[in-house]
């Protein structure tokens, strides 16, 4: 028997290629993982942290659609993070097509197009994540509870309202938390006993022994499916009465219940980066004992600095985040977030927003519960968020009202 400690046996999977419709246009150009967050990461650079903070240090990211940047993010961000001699990694994976000719058809066949992986490498236990969540968690806990339980499968779950749980897998469990039932994005999804309000939700987040992981996906290939996990291969472990377990989500750090968010739509992406500027926020980018790594930024440090014109205005940040390179020369800026190089000049106003890098905001413009995305030039004056219909004849605008400016977007 290996003396090797579990994590050391197990290789993540990390799923980064989905089309991420929902989030467009901040997916015009980039994958939904690529997306920038919290003023100064991107939304994989969470997943990628709860990784190397819990000691998994073989990684796959398998990427698909408008990959470059992302690519180009963890290249340069987590590739000088690992120790090739001592056999860690972090590989980039782009459809093989070594099994099928064709694109990943769902999650469970973007792992059976890589299974060649698990052949090399040997891992007695797969960790499968998606690249578009934000949470904190130690997954050799995880990986501790999958072993003592004897499960074939363990998934991370954590309680949703039940408004939630339509968009997300629900699972029934036994009095040891073993799973009994379990439904891919229900219409009607069933409640915890006793609470008709909250639902047990999958969090996508699964650890598989190998061996049953690749005959699932080889059975699973034969078929006319889907080939996704929450739709077949969770369903059919469950139906065929194999040990599949839950493991209730908990943050490595409190022992509470933990903050999870997953980043499907505009208005979840505005939500989850506005709570990071909560007097007490739900997730601490703070905290030394879990760091969030990202691309070290060479750029000076973000200032308000004075405006002298016909009055005297001191730029101002309040309640916001503010990375490397930005400048408030005589603006305000309040409850919003921005990312490097961003410009806010003077009597303008920045509101409750989401600036991406190199946005700059001219003379008295006004922005309000905005996202703005990389390299636009707002003019003098220009108003975003005021006018409703205005800006719905120009932008995209949520269900919520967020109004969410392109890429490279000329205004005039």
């Amino acid at each position: 028997m290996s003396t090797s400690s579990p994590l050391q046996r197990t290789v993540a999977m990390l799923m980064a290629g989905g089309v991420g419709n929902r989030l467009y246009p901040l997916t015009r150009d980039r994958a939904k993982p690529a997306v920038p967050f919290g003023a100064l990461y991107r939304i994989i650079d969470f997943t990628l942290s709860n990784c190397l903070n819990s000691g998994v240090f073989r990684i796959n990211v398998l990427t698909q659609y408008r990959s470059f940047s992302l690519h180009r993010h963890v290249r340069e961000a987590w590739g000088p993070l690992f120790n090739l001699i001592r056999g860690e990694y972090v590989e980039l994976i782009p459809p093989q097509q070594r099994v099928v000719g064709d694109w990943y058809r769902g999650t469970a066949d973007a792992i059976f197009q890589n299974i060649y992986l698990l052949e090399q490498e040997r891992p007695e236990f797969v960790l499968i994540l998606s690249g578009d969540h934000i949470y904190r968690m130690d997954y050799g806990q995880m990986l501790q509870a999958h072993i003592d339980q004897g499960a074939a499968l363990t998934i991370a779950c954590m309680e949703v309202p039940i408004a939630e749980a339509t968009r997300l897998g629900v699972m029934t469990v036994n009095e040891a938390d073993r799973i009994i039932g379990f439904d891919e994005k229900p219409a009607h999804p069933k409640p915890v006993p006793g609470n008709p309000d909250i639902a047990l939700a999958s969090m996508g987040v699964y650890i598989f022994n190998t061996r049953d992981l690749v005959r699932m996906l080889s059975d699973d290939a034969r078929t006319d499916s889907a080939h996704d996990f929450g739709k077949n291969i969770i369903p059919t472990m469950v139906q065929r009465e194999m040990p599949v377990q839950a493991f209730r989500f908990r943050d490595p750090l409190t022992n509470e219940t933990g903050y999870w968010r997953d980043i499907g739509t505009l208005d979840s992406y505005f939500d989850a980066n506005m709570d990071l500027l909560q007097v007490v926020p739900p997730f601490n980018l703070y905290d030394p004992d879990w760091p969030i790594h990202t691309r070290i930024w060479s750029a000076p440090p973000a200032r308000t600095v004075h405006a002298v014109e016909e009055t005297r205005r001191i730029g101002m940040a309040v309640e916001s985040l503010l990375a490397p390179g930005c400048i408030v020369s005589g603006g305000r800026v309040q409850r919003s977030l921005l990312s490097p190089h961003v410009r806010v000049n003077s009597f303008s106003e920045v509101t409750d927003s989401i600036l991406f890098g190199n946005v700059d905001i001219g003379r008295h413009a006004t922005i309000r519960r905005a996202i703005v995305d990389k390299h636009v030039r707002v003019p003098e004056g220009y108003q975003i968020g005021v006018d409703p219909e205005h800006d719905r004849r120009r932008f995209t605008v949520t269900e919520t009202g967020i109004v969410v400016v392109p890429k490279g977007m000329v205004l005039d």
